[in-house]
């Protein structure tokens, strides 16, 4: 249930925006999920890493992790689409420390199963992970992979079948094929896996500030003079 001040703000902020609107952003909560997240670890390739965070939004993921030990990640616009606005994107890049450990450690700790994407004989598949686990895609750049760090933290080694000469499928390929097999399957099953009411509530607000040019400013307005939500 939302606090009195998270319902003033959400009473305040739907004055600027159009019922189809309100109901359009309600109707993308519903279908967010933090049950299934994904990892990418120092992807070089920007318009990759980029689609991935597209894939990401349109399939109802609220959060991506970025590992920035060697490379830091870059927005694309152009290939992003204004996915990153609605997502959030968790950068890894504290200097002097092994973000890939940081990252999967704290992963860890909030009950999610490490799951790395590698093509390799004898590795699972994704029929086989259970979605009534939390799970934490990782994916790795196109030519080194994962990290030798992010394989022996990880609890188990997915690879998506080849059937053809080509030795595996591009980045973003692997991961559409992963997150639409997945959050399918997750959908489909028992498993709780929508937002909490307080974290819906929350995004409900973020969301409606980001709908009106003057959002934004209006609720930091707000939270300046209200000393933040409870």
């Amino acid at each position: 249930m939302a606090s009195e001040k998270q319902q003033y703000l959400i009473e305040y902020l739907s004055g600027f925006i159009n019922e189809p609107r309100r109901e359009r952003l309600q109707q993308a909560i519903r279908e967010r999920t933090r049950h299934i997240t994904v990892v990418l670890e120092d992807v070089y390739q920007p318009q990759n890493a980029n689609a991935v965070v597209r894939t990401c939004e349109c399939l109802g993921l609220q959060e991506l992790h970025v590992i920035e030990n060697r490379h830091e990640y870059r927005l694309n616009p152009a290939v992003v689409q204004g996915a990153s606005k609605w997502i959030d994107l968790i950068r890894h890049n504290r200097p002097g420390q092994d973000n890939a450990r940081a990252c999967i450690e704290t992963l860890k700790q909030r009950g999610y199963r490490i799951i790395a994407m590698h093509p390799t004989s004898g590795a699972a598949t994704l029929e086989q992970l259970d979605t009534g686990d939390k799970l934490a895609l990782c994916f790795g750049s196109e030519e080194p992979g994962l990290s030798a760090t992010l394989h022996t933290l990880a609890d188990v080694t997915v690879s998506i079948p080849i059937h053809g000469f080509t030795q595996s499928y591009n980045l973003s390929v692997s991961a559409g094929i992963s997150l639409y097999t997945l959050v399918t399957a997750l959908k489909a099953s028992t498993a709780h896996w929508q937002l909490d009411a307080e974290d819906a509530t929350d995004l409900y607000i973020k969301w409606l500030a980001q709908s009106t040019p003057a959002g934004e400013r209006l609720l930091e307005d707000y939270l300046k003079k209200a000393g933040g939500l409870p």
